[in-house]
Formats: C-alpha cells, sequence, structure tokens
C-alpha cells in the first residue's frame, strides 16, 4: 500500500510504502491450521506410552516393524482420524444450527438430533438385537432425520422461529431420552451395551466405521460449506433473505440435512459428545463476526483441536486408564462458557 505523508512548510509531499496490513480472520485459520496439526502430534505421541516424535514420524512413513510402529498405525492413527473427521462433524452441525436458529447458545440437539440418533441406536440393540458400529450409523443417521423433521414440523415449517424450535426441540429431547431410559432399564443387555456407546469417546472405535460413515461425513460438510452464503442472509432475517433473493425454506431444509448427515454419523462413530457443536462456534464468532463463510471454515478447524486435546488430556490425566472426551469436553466448556462471561466477549448473531 502506497500512502502519502504529510510534509512540512517548503518541502514537497513525499510517498512513502507501508506493508498491507494482514487479516486478522486469515491469520485465525493459520493459528488453527497450526493447533491441529498440534493436537494431531499429540494424538500420536501422547498415551499410556509416551513415544517420541521421531518414533512417530517413522512409525508413519518408514515403519520397520517395531512396537512403537504397531501402537502409531494400529491404535493411534485411526483414533486420531476419529478425532478429527468427527470434531470437524460437531463443529461444522453447531455452526449451521446457531446459524439457522439464530440463538449463539443453540447445539444440533435443539433439533433433537441427538436424542434421535440415541433413541434409534437402543431400539436397534434391545428390540431388533443389532450389535454391530456398522448397523448403529444407519439407525442413528434415520432416528436423526426422523426427530430433526419432526422438530421442523411442530415448529412450523413456514412460520418457525428460533423460539418455535427451541420449545419443540425441547419437547421432542425430553420424550425420546425417556423411551431411551425406559428402554434400558426394561432390558439389561440393552442397558450393558449402552453404557459403552453412551459415553462419547474416541477410545476403541472401529476406523472401518469411519470409512462407511466418511461419504456421508463429507457430503454434509460440502452441503455447510455450500449453504454458506444463504445461511449468512437468512441471519439478517426472513425477510431481508427474500429481498436478496434467498429461498427461505430450501436454506432451512437442506440446512436440516446437513445437520442430520453431519451430527447423526459423528453420534453413530464415537456417541453423543456435548459442548464440542456448542461452544465451538459461539467461541469463534468472536473472532470471525456473524458471517457463516468464516465461521464455518474456523469451527471445521477448531473443533477437531479442542476434541483431540480433550482426548489427549483424559489419556494423562488417569493414566494408565482414561477419562472419556466427553466429560473433559463438558468440564473445559464450562470453564470457557465461565471466562468468557467475565471477560464479557460473548458474541451475538
Amino acid at each position: 500500500m502506497v500512502t502519502e505523508t504529510r510534509p512540512r512548510p517548503g518541502e514537497t509531499p513525499r510517498l512513502s510504502a507501508t506493508p498491507p496490513r494482514r487479516s486478522p480472520r486469515l491469520t485465525g485459520l493459520v493459528t488453527g491450521v497450526v493447533l491441529l496439526v498440534a493436537t494431531c502430534a499429540l494424538s500420536l505421541a501422547v498415551g499410556a506410552e509416551h513415544i517420541p516424535l521421531g518414533d512417530v514420524w517413522s512409525g508413519l512413513f518408514s515403519p520397520s516393524g517395531s512396537r512403537y510402529d504397531n501402537i502409531v498405525r494400529e491404535l493411534r492413527l485411526p483414533r486420531t482420524l476419529i478425532g478429527i473427521a468427527v470434531g470437524a462433524a460437531l463443529g461444522l452441525a453447531g455452526g449451521v444450527m446457531q446459524v439457522l436458529s439464530r440463538n449463539p447458545l443453540a447445539d444440533p440437539g435443539l433439533l433433537g438430533v441427538n436424542a434421535g440418533a440415541s433413541a434409534a441406536v437402543v431400539t436397534a440393540i434391545g428390540v431388533l438385537g443389532i450389535t454391530s458400529f456398522t448397523g448403529y450409523l444407519w439407525f442413528a443417521l434415520l432416528g436423526a432425520a426422523v426427530a430433526a423433521v419432526l422438530v421442523n414440523a411442530l415448529g412450523g415449517t413456514r412460520a418457525a422461529t428460533p423460539v418455535r424450535l427451541a420449545l419443540a426441540g425441547t419437547a421432542v429431547n425430553a420424550a425420546l431420552f425417556g423411551y431411551v431410559n425406559g428402554l434400558q432399564l426394561w432390558d439389561l443387555s440393552t442397558l450393558d451395551t449402552m453404557r459403552y456407546w453412551s459415553v462419547g469417546t474416541l477410545e476403541k472405535r472401529d476406523p472401518e466405521l469411519l470409512l462407511a460413515a466418511l461419504p456421508l461425513l463429507v457430503t454434509g460438510a460440502l452441503l455447510a460449506f455450500a449453504l454458506a452464503r444463504p445461511l449468512g442472509a437468512l441471519s439478517l432475517g426472513e425477510d431481508h433473505a427474500r429481498a436478496l433473493g434467498t429461498s427461505v425454506r430450501r436454506t432451512r431444509i437442506l440446512s436440516v440435512v446437513a445437520i442430520t448427515l453431519l451430527c447423526g454419523s459423528a453420534t453413530a462413530v464415537c456417541g453423543p459428545i456435548g459442548f464440542v457443536g456448542l461452544m465451538i462456534p459461539h467461541a469463534v464468532r468472536a473472532f470471525t463476526g456473524p458471517d457463516p463463510r468464516w465461521m464455518l471454515p474456523y469451527c471445521a478447524l477448531f473443533a477437531p483441536a479442542l476434541l483431540l486435546g480433550a482426548d489427549v488430556i483424559g489419556r494423562v490425566v488417569a493414566s494408565p486408564s482414561e477419562i472419556q472426551a466427553d466429560i473433559v469436553t463438558s468440564f473445559l466448556g464450562g470453564l470457557l462458557f465461565v471466562h468468557l462471561v467475565r471477560q464479557r466477549k460473548v458474541a451475538q448473531l
């Protein structure tokens, strides 16, 4: 950038070159990439047995068949990849949900996605006798989709407002989780199986399930990014969105589809993991502003970094045992919420 400096009396104007100011948003994206790479390295190196980063590198790119190679490639690499995919999915689903409902404290559970997925999985286990993780995937997606459609129908497809959607989602969540608890108490075998699945964790998750869910996760992510511009128009209000040429009804329907694919698949892979879809979009909005075109990429980077970081913390604080990632994210979420409120940095849509 070239600027003109003010001359002193008797001097001729001089031009001085000043370097262009780097966009804070771009700097934030670079920071997100660095943070995600760092948490991936920790996820591969830290655990019940700490592995030097040099051995991690060798295990990934030039394996020699050593014990460290097997730990890195067979155990920690699939776990890290699952954390990246599930974290990004939850972050994107939460970002779309908050913009769609115009509520900065909303999460995918507001549409009954988590409750619907949980109810469908419990039914598959307790009634149909399905115990494979691959079977959970399709039931979780079906339950999430049915619950989302039901909430939107109760909230009023044409006259849906954030308050009506929140009330409808609360009612559906209460009914479905009551059904889940009742079925678990009625069938003890279901209770034993659900005890493992109902706490969200990256531990001992089948990498083949991630491969089965990956096309759905990618489709949901691409759809979420494609909806960034119409969601930005919708956040200004339905009248403004229509004036800008945005189809409100189509945007809502496609947003629900994206949320269902992302959150339903993530829940099927790792179980229900809270806080990530709630807090990450809310936190990054303080830096990106309300524009979904910037907020959603931030969510896709910082959410998996948070999930992997929580998973690493769970391995360290209870070593040689582990604390599930969902428990750690809930604890960190409470602390971060208190900090944001005390600092008065709570961003509004």
